[in-house]
């Protein structure tokens, strides 16, 4: 058995430890000062660890059938989404780009050529033949020695944005979703509203005949009958630009899910919608929850890798390769051992002056890192904003939507009142006008306050991630979820 010598033997542990070589420094995440729990709680609950909403189906705690199946249809059609879909799969081909380099190279060629030389040529021997024939079959194999970990950087560079871009693509799911359920929710409250100007419009009206018949019986004066008139004119113009508000959602939620506004329409109809109770969890879950904030993350980590492929570059890049092959002139002996060659050999590339080309995109590379990593805590505090906004928002609104409701009554109580004074020539018209303004400003008040809660309950569930099943739920398992159905084609 033939001898290793100890210079080979250091030579191939050299190879292997730098072979383990990354130029990318530590990982520094910054800080994200979190609470233990949220200051705006007001009715809502805390999240125990059994307690979840549902990631995949949390527009079902509206309890709206018809909601579900807008959903089923955004998803099919939307093409923001869509394009979201395509950037994830262009980040995960460029990914899988950037593993190729792990491996070796191989390519073969062959080349059957008739060949004239000129008589004229330089150097050309005189006994050389002026027509000849080459016939060469080749194959070749190249590595590049991944010495300074500039290739599995590159590599864990493209995972780290295949990731990012994932967590894009569930954001973008969760955003269209959360759009589509906030516009649901003005579209039916925009019915309501119609419903109680049509209600107001028939009591003005039947209020107008009152005022008339008591102005041809000569107990009331012109002007009731024109303060009536132009109550029931007002209450026939805000009919009119509800519905005007209403067109403009249906076509919102039409281009939402990928379809002409003039092809789409949705049945008026006054639909409950139900106020879920959200269990909010803690914050320091939220930043394993919110999509964004993942995607910013991973978006920190390949700007880290990328700064140890722009220090790579100070390194020479070594290339072991080989060629061989047979060369002939005739097809008799073309596959001969004496028709063959070959060349093996490593390759060396170092630049040894640049005019401070390395060192620029060193410091390229290291300020794009610090600028994601900025970006990251810029978005997790934000992201804990939003949800303080939105708990801030459901606790007052659901107080003022309760004071509200006994302003309805009150209202209602205090129009009764005059109406019926009126009848008995008590009191002026007037009075008659401000009860009925302001039944009618209650009533909506009060409707806008539920419509307010339940925009705020939405923004609630966008602003935690749009619920989840476990806090280490990721948008990777999303993104191949859609990657199913664009193969599916649902």
């Amino acid at each position: 058995m033939k001898r290793v010598s100890p210079l080979a033997w250091s030579g191939a542990a050299l190879m292997l430890l730098l072979s383990a070589c990354s130029l990318a420094p530590p990982l520094k995440t910054p800080a994200i000062p979190t609470a233990d729990a949220y200051k705006e709680l007001g009715p809502w609950t805390v999240a125990q660890p059994a307690d979840r909403l549902p990631r995949d189906s949390w527009w079902t705690l509206y309890d709206s059938a018809e909601l579900d199946e807008l959903q089923k249809r955004l998803i099919a059609g939307n093409p923001t989404l869509a394009a979201a879909l395509a950037d994830y799969a262009q980040a995960k081909a460029l990914s899988d780009q950037a593993r190729a380099g792990l491996f070796p190279t191989l390519g073969v060629g062959a080349n059957v050529t008739r060949n004239r030389e000129s008589v004229n040529a330089p150097l050309r021997a005189a006994t050389a033949p002026t027509d000849y024939t080459n016939n060469t079959l080749s194959g070749s194999v190249s590595y590049e020695l991944d010495l300074w970990g500039q290739i599995r950087n590159e590599v864990a560079a493209g995972e780290a944005n295949a990731a990012a871009s994932a967590a894009d693509l569930e954001n973008a799911r969760l955003s269209l979703i959360a759009l589509l359920v906030d516009d649901y929710i003005q579209l039916r409250s925009l019915d309501r509203d119609s419903a109680i100007l049509d209600a107001t419009v028939n009591a003005y009206s039947r209020a107008l005949t009152l005022t008339q018949q008591r102005h041809d019986a000569g107990i009331a004066p012109g002007l009731d009958v024109s303060q009536a008139q132009t109550q029931l004119d007002a209450a026939r113009s805000q009919v009119a630009q509800t519905l005007a508000q209403r067109a403009v959602m249906e076509h919102a939620i039409a281009a939402l899910l990928g379809e002409p506004a003039s092809n789409f329409s949705i049945q008026p109809g006054i639909v409950a919608i139900t106020l879920p109770q959200i269990p909010t969890g803690v914050p320091t879950t939220l930043l394993q929850r919110r999509p964004d904030i993942a995607a910013a993350q991973r978006r920190m980590v390949a700007a880290n890798a990328n700064v140890g492929v722009a220090r790579a570059a100070y390194f020479p890049t070594i290339t072991l390769g080989a060629q061989g092959g047979f060369q002939s002139g005739a097809l008799s002996n073309w596959l001969s051992a004496p028709s063959s060659f070959w060349a093996i050999g490593p390759n060396a590339l170092l630049s040894v002056f640049d005019g401070g080309l390395r060192r620029a995109q060193v410091a390229q590379a290291r300020a794009e890192f610090d600028a994601s990593a900025a970006n990251y805590r810029g978005v997790a505090i934000g992201a804990f904003q939003q949800v303080e906004d939105s708990l801030a928002s459901l606790n007052h609104y659901h107080d003022a939507a309760l004071e509200e409701k006994a302003a309805v009554d009150a209202a209602q109580r205090t129009l009764d009142f005059s109406m019926a004074l009126y009848v008995k020539g008590a009191v002026d018209y007037l009075i008659v006008v401000t009860s009925q303004t302001a039944v009618l400003q209650t009533q909506l008040d009060a409707l806008n306050l539920d419509t307010l809660q339940l925009r705020a309950s939405v923004d609630l569930i966008r602003a935690l991630g749009g619920g989840w099943k476990s806090p280490a739920a990721s948008g990777l398992a999303s993104s191949r979820r859609f990657e199913h159905m664009a193969e599916d084609g649902t």
